[in-house]
């Protein structure tokens, strides 16, 4: 059943507030700032905070995990469609937003998401938008999903403090991972690029993202 919402939470004005922000702070792509400015965020937060879902800010969805600031998803999705991938996988998958950012510019999505709730919230959000070029698993992100490797881009949502091997190894030829890695309080935004065995590393910015973890949790 989809959600009543007052106009102030879903109305033009409110969103290109937010387009506008995303702009002031660097984000120029048109492709993404189009799929900002159109994909309905209050969706994919719970009501009693749909009224703050176009604001530049992390808001929590449960579970201890949070959605991501615009901004940052804005940042993450603009250096990895800089290659123009055609399949991505998604590490952490929260709620579904990011990935549904994702599966608006990419031809297929492949979405790991290691907490069942969160598993079970981001399909319901995702069917409700009727986005069919997402594929979503609950599993053990560190792992990967091998059998639909390799990946033009893998984007994770959740900090690790060194890369995995097992995603670096997943990563396509001329691919770009992007991800937050680092201890709490020391994380950096890189962007690393493969070229055959040699892997290219870019530090881009400042973060702070929840720890990346292990295992499944139900």
């Amino acid at each position: 059943m989809k959600r009543h919402l007052g106009i102030g939470m879903t109305s033009s004005r409110t969103r290109e507030r937010l387009i506008k922000r995303l702009q002031e702070n660097g984000i120029s792509d048109p492709r993404v700032l189009d799929v900002m400015r159109n994909l309905p965020r209050h969706i994919f937060v719970d009501e009693a905070l749909a009224s703050r879902a176009y604001e530049d800010t992390a808001l929590p969805i449960g579970s201890g995990q949070t959605i991501s600031q615009p901004y940052i998803v804005a940042r993450m999705t603009e250096v990895l469609m800089a290659n123009q991938p055609d399949k991505v996988l998604e590490v952490g998958t929260g709620c579904g937003y990011q990935t549904a950012v994702l599966a608006s510019l990419v031809n297929k999505v492949y979405s790991i998401e290691r907490i069942s709730a969160l598993h079970s919230k981001a399909r319901k959000n995702l069917n409700e938008l009727r986005i069919g070029n997402a594929q979503l698993k609950l599993g053990d992100g560190y792992q990967g999903w091998p059998v639909h490797a390799p990946f033009d881009g893998i984007l994770l949502t959740a900090a690790p403090v060194e890369v995995p091997q097992a995603l670096l190894a997943q990563l396509a030829d001329g691919g770009c991972l992007v991800a937050p890695v680092g201890d709490a309080g020391g994380q950096s935004l890189l962007a690393i690029t493969r070229n055959g065995e040699h892997f290219e590393q870019q530090e881009l910015e400042l973060v702070s993202f929840v720890p990346m973890l292990t295992g499944t949790k139900t």
